[in-house]
């Protein structure tokens, strides 16, 4: 077993590549493990139970290659399984492990950017039905109302290399034109998926310049950079050898050519099996 105690990172695909990449441009000394999970992508689709057991299944594998922290850096994961796992699974089997998620970072800041109180969420089918952006903004700041639209679109047209096409304007517009009929003053918008960096030209053409756009990758960082500054206990076991390993569920082939446009760099990944 190698020595290296790397920090997880898992995504049910290549969305939460735009999540690593901001962490290691943020904290470039740590060991990072990615995990990939392509084979059983897309998750947003799918019920709550098979999310839960899909994203267990990978964090288990992630905490038997070493990994202390994980990121679930994935909404639909995050909010389908991250819950159950810190209060149900950590407790009982690994109470040494910390397993974090990329909604709450995001809900926690909101409210310094939002002025008129209306924000907006973008994400997966799978992320808007789990309510959790407004359960978990509710809690920060109780005043803000939340929009939800859901866009089963979006991350089936980044997973097949269409972000640029006229498809992707088709529906980036539809669904941006159904979310401000909901709130005319909305003016702040979560991006609610990891894939939506890739599609954020296509998203700007269609809100109004005042609109502040949200992305996770930036402010997960941040949010990681303070937790393991709050956590000596985890942050002095976290191995700092400035590496980056990626793994796949499905074809190595497919993943790093795919996966080197959401990390913005060459990636060489290995196959695991589940």
């Amino acid at each position: 077993m190698s020595q290296k105690q790397p920090i997880g990172v898992f995504d049910s695909g290549y969305g939460g590549l735009t999540v690593l990449k901001e962490i290691v441009k943020k904290l470039p000394q740590y060991d990072y493990l990615y995990l990939g999970d392509n084979a059983r992508a897309p998750y947003g689709n799918r019920s709550f139970e098979t999310v839960y057991q899909y994203t267990l299944q990978c964090v288990e594998r992630l905490f038997a290659m070493n990994c202390n922290l994980v990121i679930i850096a994935c909404n639909t994961a995050s909010a389908k399984a991250l819950r159950t796992i810190q209060q149900v699974d950590l407790p009982k089997k690994y109470p040494d492990k910390r397993v974090l998620g990329v909604i709450r970072p995001t809900t926690e800041l909101v409210g310094k950017y939002t002025k008129t109180g209306h924000v907006g969420v973008l994400g997966t089918k799978g992320t808007v039905a789990s309510n959790s952006y407004p359960i978990e903004i509710e809690k920060f700041f109780p005043d803000i109302k939340v929009y939800q639209e859901a866009c089963p679109m979006w991350v089936p047209l980044v997973e097949n290399n269409e972000y640029t096409s006229s498809a992707a304007d088709y529906f980036v517009k539809q669904n941006i034109d159904s979310l401000f009929a909901k709130s005319k003053i909305i003016d702040t918008i979560i991006l609610g998926c990891t894939h939506y960096p890739l599609l954020i030209e296509k998203i700007k053409k269609y809100t109004p310049q005042n609109i502040t756009l949200l992305s996770q990758g930036e402010i997960v960082a941040e949010s990681l950079a303070d937790y393991l500054n709050r956590h000596p206990e985890i942050e002095t076991i976290c191995s700092k050898g400035g590496s980056v390993d990626f793994y796949t569920s499905d074809s190595e082939e497919n993943f790093n050519e795919a996966a080197s446009v959401f990390f913005g760099q060459q990636v060489k990944s290995k196959h695991l099996n589940f």
